[in-house]
């Protein structure tokens, strides 16, 4: 293992001996990759694990080389004119913290240029604002130390304007440092203005570990600088042999791929995103936001309603009639519904390495970067035009749901004892809660009776198997608990919807009360039958005597005068909620049939379907999505579900018709028939037909 490990030493050293004969100068870290060669001239290479590493060095080798005292004075030269580091505001987050961290800066050193406004990408960086901000340092004694560019920025993969901002670098001597995934594309034969810019500035960080699909394989930071004790004083040189090697494995790596492999991957890479773009420009109601860089490896989308005046079916609700609460409630149900969609397309499409973030522009955002993903998870086209399709099958119920949304709102609040629940991270049709006779509407604490309703409710529901999911958990703004309706389709019924709801919720309730006030009753009438069970033992040693109650002396007594006492008690009537007593019982050996109990409270509404329709869906009847072949044996159907639900009148319709009838039996015939069917039992029993023959006779 030493050997090897000699051998491949001698190689580096070799290679960055030949290259230092070359150029004239002396090149510290090593050659520059080969894809790079002949872009980045007279460059060094730092080879660090953590990708910020790199990016603080050069800041500190920015510092040594502005303040020439720095060494000695330290701090105190720094005290005298602060230094500003300039990023942008679609930087990466956390950037400025490790870098003040690591240099021991305090935060006021850091300067955030915001992002174009009015022209351009609201994703680059505002070159004229940063202009009046440098001035504006200048003018406060403060030295613009270094600015940070992007070339692919790491939410939408936007480029800035590297060019105008190299000139403005020099313009005040600052330096310019660029990072981004954009630069993997100056491997390609093809690259943007934009990007190529990159190439004549100062530094810049690569990470070809995620570029290429290799584990374990360090970032770069490619520089250019003149003095080697600088650097060394900076960390971005070392003597030490095991610093050297932490360029082996890449070394290693871009050999076994070699130039071929790298430019290959690199260009798959970009073929697939262009591929999706071109694909999503041909969906409607999909929004790019990276439609003015065609050469960017990364495709930001999201679903949007569509404006009026375009497909009645996705109409939206005209901006100008909305107020500014019903514009942010608007934004949030989008951004609810791009959640829920690009977490469906995750689950469909593993292999495209989707990611959902939130914007602070757009709002709720679904990112394709394969230049990131596609080399670990073996992206194809393929799978490109698989996530194309799952996102055109999903359209229609993003819509619909979107639609019903506000009509699933004003049918909960024309209904008694539904409330509406505004939960805009809800991506469903919305939220309900059932307002029982208990509760507390101005309490914000959770109700345990809301919930055990609501529990009822939910699996009530999920019983009936429609296409609809339902889910309780708390509320939005407080701990009560509430119902969640999934998505929608457009055929949904929603007034049957919330009428259902309101209906088997009533219902629960109604029967929660019933058992509690049985239970009550029941509790009651024990001790009722204890107190009269009670007197009437007294009552029976008073008729009996106390001579009967000694032991010997009674059972001779009893013998002698037998005591021809009826048994008494007492029976609890649960359907009557009345204490009776059992002497009917012993009499004429049966029990009384007692009171009729109430019936069940159930829904007002049962709607008819049709075979085969699944539960809140519209009835299909007299419209054209039946087919001819189909329609005749639907409406039969139909029919007879509503000749059977027409109750005991045409029961008895059809009994006075049999009476009229020449060929129909006597009324004496058919009620002897009757009884003797009544009084037959099963032929595999003897007795019960001996006594049905005797209860006949």
């Amino acid at each position: 293992m030493g050997k090897n490990l000699k051998e491949a030493m001698k190689m580096l050293e070799d290679s960055q001996r030949r290259t230092e004969e070359e150029n004239g100068k002396k090149l510290i870290s090593g050659d520059i990759p080969g894809p790079l060669q002949g872009r980045y001239e007279n460059g060094c290479a730092y080879f660090h694990e953590e990708e910020r590493e790199g990016l603080a060095k050069i800041c500190r080798l920015a510092i040594h080389s502005r303040y020439e005292d720095f060494v000695v004075d330290g701090f105190n030269v720094l005290y005298n004119k602060k230094p500003v580091i300039y990023l942008s505001a679609a930087a990466r987050p956390g950037l400025g913290q490790y870098l003040c961290n690591q240099l021991g800066l305090p935060f006021p050193c850091l300067c955030r240029v915001p992002c174009n406004t009015m022209f351009g990408s609201q994703h680059q960086m505002d070159v004229a604002f940063l202009e009046k901000m440098i001035k504006d340092d200048i003018e406060r004694g403060r030295l613009p130390l270094l600015l940070v560019a992007n070339a692919g920025t790491a939410a939408v993969g936007h480029t800035d304007k590297i060019g105008r901002l190299k000139e403005l670098c020099e313009q005040y001597g600052i330096w310019l440092h660029v990072e981004g995934v954009n630069l993997a594309t100056l491997a390609l034969g093809y690259v943007s203005s934009s990007v190529l810019a990159a190439t004549k500035c100062d530094s810049m960080t690569m990470t070809p570990g995620p570029w290429l699909g290799l584990p374990a394989v360090p970032a770069v930071t490619l520089y250019k600088h003149d003095d080697p004790a600088l650097t060394l004083v900076a960390g971005l040189t070392s003597n030490k042999p095991a610093d050297k090697l932490r360029a082996l494995p890449l070394w290693l790596s871009l050999q076994y791929l070699g130039l071929d492999g790298i430019v290959e991957r690199i260009k798959h890479a970009c073929q697939l995103s262009q591929r999706l773009q071109e694909s999503l420009k041909k969906v409607n109601y999909i929004k790019i936001l990276v439609e003015d860089e065609l050469s960017s490896p990364v495709v930001v989308f999201r679903f949007f309603q569509e404006l009026p005046d375009s497909d009645p079916v996705l109409k939206a609700v005209p901006v100008p009639t909305m107020t500014p609460s019903a514009v942010g409630r608007e934004r949030h149900s989008c951004d609810a519904l791009n959640r829920w969609l690009g977490e469906q397309l995750k689950q469909l499409v593993p292999a495209s390495g989707l990611t959902v973030m939130d914007l602070e522009a757009e709002g709720t955002c679904v990112r394709f970067s394969p230049l990131m993903t596609a080399a670990v998870l073996g992206t194809r086209g393929e799978d490109v035009d698989q996530l194309v399709a799952c996102i055109e099958s999903k359209l229609p119920v993003l819509s619909s749901t979107l639609q019903l949304r506000e009509e699933f709102k004003q049918e909960v609040e024309a209904t008694a004892g539904l409330l509406y629940v505004d939960d805009p991270n809800w991506p469903g049709i919305g939220v309900v809660r059932y307002e029982h006779a208990n509760d507390d509407k101005s309490s914000l604490k959770s109700d345990p009776e809301g919930e055990k309703i609501h529990a009822g409710l939910l699996k009530k529901l999920n019983e009936l198997e429609s296409d609809l999911t339902f889910k309780i958990g708390p509320e939005y703004k407080s701990m009560k608990s509430c119902l969640y309706v999934g998505m929608a389709s457009e055929d949904m019924d929603v007034a049957e919807l919330v009428e259902t709801i309101a209906a088997t919720a009533r219902e629960i309730e109604e029967n929660s009360r019933l058992l509690e006030n049985m239970t009550e009753v029941v509790r009651k009438g024990i001790q009722e039958a204890q107190v009269e069970l009670q007197k009437a033992n007294e009552e029976r040693l008073l008729e009996e005597g106390v001579l009967r109650q000694i032991p010997v002396v009674g059972s001779v007594l009893n013998w002698f005068s037998p005591v021809q006492a009826l048994q008494k008690g007492r029976t609890f009537n649960l359907t009557a909620g009345s204490l009776e007593s059992t002497e009917p019982i012993y009499v004429y050996k049966a029990q009384g049939a007692g009171v009729t109990p109430p019936p069940t409270p159930s829904g007002s509404r049962t709607k008819q379907r049709l075979p085969g329709q699944k539960p809140f869906k519209r009835s299909l009847r007299g419209s054209d999505a039946l087919s001819e072949t189909s329609s005749a044996s639907h409406i039969e159907d139909l029919e007879k579900v509503e000749r059977l639900s027409g109750g005991p009148e045409q029961i008895t319709l059809e009994a006075s018709s049999t009476e009229g009838h020449p060929g129909a039996p006597s009324p004496q015939h058919a009620s002897q028939s009757e009884a003797f069917q009544k009084g037959a039992p099963h032929p595999e029993d003897d007795h019960p037909q001996v006594e049905g023959a005797e209860s006949l006779r």
